[in-house]
């Protein structure tokens, strides 16, 4: 489970990084009445997607087996 875990977060980290830079690269910067609007036409679920596999990866490396230090019956 730690090495799904790790493997999991490492690839929601990638994806975060690379779908990132994506979404900031899709802005459009123009001057409305002397103020610069920025308008974002980035698609934001991949970016969504790679943080929740990120986050489970998180939860399955740090998370422990509940009941591994119990004696057998």
């Amino acid at each position: 489970m730690k090495i799904a875990g790790i493997i999991l977060l490492v690839a929601g980290i990638i994806g975060l990084l690379i779908f990132g830079m994506h979404a900031i690269n899709n802005s459009e910067n123009f001057n409305v009445l002397g103020a610069e609007v920025a308008v974002n036409t980035a698609n934001w679920t991949p970016l969504i997607i790679s943080g929740v596999v990120a986050i489970v990866g998180l939860i399955l490396t740090v998370a422990r087996k509940k009941y591994s230090s119990l004696p057998p019956k």
